[in-house]
């Protein structure tokens, strides 16, 4: 599977704001949306923000207002600018790539993980 390229974190006091980015090595065939999950320690795995091919988006309810996420299709990037960060949203980001293929049917594409930590 093709792996995405994630760039972007870091150690940020309450409050302050943090930009991630993404970036696919190339083209992806079928590809439908981008985003960003997130997973803290002992916790499951959730989608963050994402964004269709058409720009239509989705963000979970605790980041409402504080993040936002930005799509270039032809670059096959995605960003999240997070802002008014609090100590909740420590976690490991994921970027994420989902794809729609005729013959392999659905499936995703995902990056490393990049570590965010609020602390005072």
């Amino acid at each position: 599977q093709v792996q995405l390229v994630e760039s972007g974190g870091g150690l940020v006091q309450p409050g302050g704001s943090l930009r991630l980015s993404c970036a696919a090595p190339g083209s992806i065939a079928g590809l439908k949306s981008m985003g960003w999950y997130r997973q803290a320690p002992g916790k499951q795995r959730e989608l963050v923000a994402s964004q269709t091919n058409d720009g239509s988006t989705t963000y979970v309810d605790s980041v409402k207002g504080r993040f936002t996420i930005s799509r270039d299709n032809a670059k096959n990037t995605v960003d999240l600018q997070m802002n008014s960060l609090k100590s909740e949203d420590t976690a490991v980001y994921f970027c994420n790539a989902a794809y729609s293929r005729l013959i392999l049917g659905d499936g995703n594409y995902w990056g490393q993980g990049t570590q965010v930590t609020v602390s005072s």
